[in-house]
């Protein structure tokens, strides 16, 4: 993810708490600079959260800019709330536009929104395979090769959320609001008790692993 922002005060607890939600962040505090970035990481960035008012070009016009040689996801935040300009944004290729302030759950709502919306047609969304492992949300059925594995409700929903982007760390917090309530804010010893019976059931542990201090990813245990 690329944060095109030159506050400081937004920028670093923007940056830290997405990092804390899994996500991999950079930085660029000029339009300039983003555009470089851009360049540079072609294919890898996979959203782009833009401030309208940088110092040196105006936002719209890194936007035009980016969507013209890449199609990555961008979100336009600004302090602008004309109607006026959230048209012109989208008409350049934005794919939202949040005005601040704004709620943090709500922008990484809005984050996830926008990639999925990217995922290619060709691939279908109701199956996930990492591995070995396949978790099919349709039929709400978990495989490991020829071997069905039999999970309660909530397992099947904690590790279909892991599913959904192998790899990356997913946040104590987020599991909970997601898998149990949105307003999420007692013990989190239920969340460690169907994580281990989760790994019990998937006959590895290696299929789940534990980021100390942040959360959980899945992954293949071939490469674990």
């Amino acid at each position: 993810m690329l944060i095109v922002e030159d506050d400081d005060a937004i920028a670093v607890p923007l940056a830290k708490g997405l990092e804390r939600e899994g996500f991999s962040v950079r930085r660029a505090a000029t339009g300039a600079a983003a555009l470089e970035a851009s360049a540079l990481e072609a294919g890898t960035v996979d959203v782009v959260l833009l401030d309208l008012g940088l110092p040196d070009i105006d936002g719209f016009e890194v936007c035009r800019q980016l969507r013209a040689s890449s199609d990555v996801p961008i979100i336009v935040i600004t302090a602008r709330s004309d109607e006026v300009d959230r048209v012109v944004g989208l008409e350049l290729g934005a794919d939202d536009y949040i005005v601040k302030p704004f709620g943090f759950r709500e922008l990484v709502a809005r984050i996830r929104a926008v990639t999925r919306r990217r995922q290619p047609k060709g691939d279908d969304p109701t199956i996930t395979t990492v591995g070995t492992l396949v978790v099919d949300r349709r039929t709400r059925r978990v495989a490991i090769g020829d071997t069905e594995i039999s999970l309660t409700p909530k397992e099947f929903d904690l590790l279909s959320l892991l599913a959904e982007d192998p790899g990356a760390v997913l946040s104590r917090q987020r599991i909970l609001e997601e898998v149990w309530d949105p307003h999420w804010y007692g013990p989190t010893k239920t969340l460690d008790v169907h994580i281990a019976s989760l790994r019990k059931k998937l006959g590895d542990p290696g299929w789940i692993e534990t980021v100390r201090g942040v959360g959980f990813r899945l992954q293949d245990v071939g490469e674990a």
